[in-house]
């Protein structure tokens, strides 16, 4: 199951994310699927999908690579690195023409192989710093 898990995120990673084949999305998230930041919670299938076209959209040569991955029989934590060129709105932040490069990590559960419910951290600060919109 470890190794199931391990080929998911990848999967999540290189096809959803960094390929942008949205249609995988049906055959590792779960139909019950939750998404939680700290400032925010969506729900289901549909709302991660709006969720990646919208990272897409603003950030149209994202890229993420996977820094770590650990796994167990029904969890995953993954540290990453995403990167993109910020040519559109990004959480109400117009188009910089920016690259960012930053850090998060993403606590995943599975429930019969797929993922069902995901945590995750992105380091907001120095991304609206690169994007200008904090100096420090």
């Amino acid at each position: 199951m470890i190794h199931s898990n391990q080929e998911t995120m990848h999967r999540l990673v290189e096809e959803v994310i960094n390929n942008k084949c949205l249609t995988v999305i049906d055959d590792i998230i779960h139909p019950d699927y939750i998404y939680r930041t700290p400032d925010q919670m969506l729900c289901g299938r549909k709302a991660l999908k709006e969720l990646f076209t919208a990272y897409h959209i603003a950030l149209p040569d994202l890229h993420i690579k996977i820094d770590e991955l650990i796994c167990t029989d029904n969890k995953a934590v993954m540290l990453f690195s995403l990167s993109g060129t910020h040519n559109n709105e990004l959480m109400g932040i117009p188009a910089t023409g920016n690259q960012v490069h930053i850090h998060g990590i993403t606590y995943s559960y599975f429930d019969n192989g797929k993922i069902i419910e995901e945590w995750e951290i992105l380091d907001q600060l120095s991304l609206f710093q690169q994007l200008e919109i904090i100096k420090i």
